[in-house]
């Protein structure tokens, strides 16, 4: 299970996240970027971030820890914004917090060189959960002490809203022709080689098991928060044993729509259009 803090200080809103995520300072010292179950898109991009941040560390790549995280919307009251404001007061109770990585900068392919290897691993693990999320348009990575971090794994899983029609999407291919990584050669035959075998129901069960169950309750077509945490176990297995061999990488579009979830475009959307994000 992912350990509990309280938030203690709500510190500034991060404008840069659909989500509306916020900094937050927390009982036990740390100060971590907050995701709300009050968000748009609901509680299952909660759910992606647990499954995919915790089965990424496990491979050993590197995502800021995770944390579950309990609030009081009485913390955010000195918030003027009206937005961050109703967002607090629909999140009380439990949400997630991601650790905060203070001086990070946001990826930049012409400032930081990534090796074929990493490259390939990266691109791998996304193809496995099917990140829609991590091109050059919005890389989703940070650079902290000459690492690079993955962030934001909530637009991973595309799955999970039909659940029904999750088991062919274990047969899908992954385009990763736009991927921000996609320049540096991803060596994903070594990857793969390296990171399916790890890939193991008991891995993953163990990944589905740190979703705590109110994220979870209620799912339609399950009768149990156990069904659903077998349910991404079997779909996320399925896809691990040959998903490197449905990889394209091919010449990045500029112009095409986006293949991001509705939720995600939508919010985008106004900012896309008034020249915050491109």
């Amino acid at each position: 299970m992912l350990p509990e803090v309280t938030a203690t200080r709500y510190v500034t809103p991060l404008r840069e996240g659909g989500s509306l995520p916020g900094i937050v300072e927390a009982d036990d010292l740390g100060t971590y970027v907050m995701k709300f179950t009050g968000a748009g898109q609901g509680r299952k991009t909660l759910v992606a971030e647990v499954i995919c941040g915790t089965l990424a560390q496990r491979l050993g790549l590197r995502v800021p820890d995770l944390v579950r995280m309990q609030l009081d919307p009485v913390i955010g009251k000195a918030e003027p914004d009206e937005e961050v404001q109703e967002l607090l007061k629909a999140s009380g109770g439990l949400n997630l917090g991601m650790d905060f990585l203070p001086g990070a900068l946001g990826f930049d392919p012409l400032a930081y060189e990534v090796g074929p290897r990493e490259a390939g691993e990266v691109v791998w693990f996304d193809a496995l959960v099917n990140n829609v999320d991590r091109s050059w348009r919005n890389p989703n990575m940070l650079v902290w002490h000459g690492d690079l971090w993955l962030i934001d794994h909530g637009a991973t899983m595309i799955w999970h809203h039909n659940w029904p029609t999750a088991a062919a999407s274990a047969a899908k291919p992954y385009d990763a022709s736009d991927h921000a990584l996609a320049p540096f050669g991803p060596d994903l035959a070594s990857a793969a080689e390296r990171l399916a075998p790890l890939v193991t129901e008991d891995l993953l069960a163990r990944c589905a098991a740190d979703v705590p169950d109110e994220w979870l309750e209620g799912e339609p077509g399950f009768d149990s928060t156990d069904a659903v945490r077998g349910a991404y176990t079997e779909v996320l297995a399925a896809r691990a044993r040959t998903i490197h061999e449905r990889v394209t990488l091919g010449e990045p579009t500029r112009d095409r729509p986006s293949q991001a979830p509705g939720w995600l475009t939508g919010r985008l959307a106004p900012r896309r259009e008034a020249g915050e994000v491109k």
